[in-house]
């Protein structure tokens, strides 16, 4: 595996990955690899640990055993001649630095404007100038179509726009891996279109790795280059979309599939 593409975008490399909230371990020894520039869709029922899975790799929650390595950096270790120990704060936040999240409910401050969200990395994180940052929102706000929104608080923005700001924000820091969890599940089922639009117009530019958590089928059948079939803490079954959804062959992803149906 090539950790680190021409084009910027870095592969994610679990190895053993542990997690567990008390009695109840979520990820069980989880071997995942995504390769730079991929789009790896992860499917799977309510509680399965999907979730989990970004939020390790975002450090919202920290792993229990395992090494994750994003662009071929540890996240949490640091190798030490040949050993590896664990990783300072200072180092974690760094390969963080590299990794963008957006999320179900949008976590966007609501006082500041569509735009100012946007700016808030590229001046607080990457010491971009006011100017600079506005201009790249301007940009961004363009791109998932919400350029007249621009000085609007998300009180005043419907869900749908609410989502294509958080997006548009991920994206403002030029992350190399950008996760996605899902991001429709908030939505009122008519506003669901136009945010996998922004996201199917983000993977068709592939110089973004991409992992996605969603329940919408038809969405990851279009979208990834992989489906992941996530269950019980571990990989039930993965490959192209296609074969996964149509053709499954481990008895869980079929029951699975039978029950959300191909949407």
């Amino acid at each position: 595996m090539t950790d680190v593409s021409p084009k910027g975008a870095a592969g994610v490399r679990m190895r053993s990955v542990d997690k567990a909230f008390g009695p109840n371990v979520v990820l069980r020894e989880l071997n995942l690899e995504v390769e730079p520039g991929e789009r790896v869709v992860i499917i799977g029922p309510s509680g399965s640990g999907k979730t989990t899975i970004l939020r390790v790799i975002m450090t919202l929650e920290r792993i229990d055993g395992g090494t994750i390595r994003v662009g071929g950096q540890h996240l949490y270790h640091e190798p030490v001649g040949d050993q590896l120990k664990a990783a300072s704060e200072k180092h974690i936040r760094k390969v963080r630095s590299n990794i963008g999240m957006v999320f179900q409910h949008f976590n966007l401050f609501p006082h500041m404007s569509a735009l100012e969200n946007i700016m808030l990395a590229p001046v607080k994180v990457h010491n971009k100038s006011r100017d600079e940052a506005r201009e790249t929102g301007m940009e961004l706000l363009a791109k998932v179509g919400l350029s007249e929104h621009a000085n609007h608080t998300p009180g005043q923005l419907s869900g749908g726009q609410k989502q294509r700001v958080a997006i548009a924000r991920a994206l403002a820091a030029e992350p190399a891996v950008m996760l996605f969890d899902e991001v429709t599940s908030a939505l009122d089922p008519e506003l669901v279109g136009e945010v996998l639009s922004v996201l199917r117009d983000i993977a068709e530019e592939g110089s973004t790795t991409m992992m996605l958590v969603t329940h919408e089928m038809a969405f990851a059948r279009e979208v990834a280059d992989r489906l992941v079939m996530f269950d019980n803490g571990r990989i039930v079954e993965e490959g192209r979309p296609s074969d996964v959804l149509d053709t499954p062959q481990k008895p869980r992803t079929r029951e699975f599939l039978g029950a959300v149906g191909d949407q």
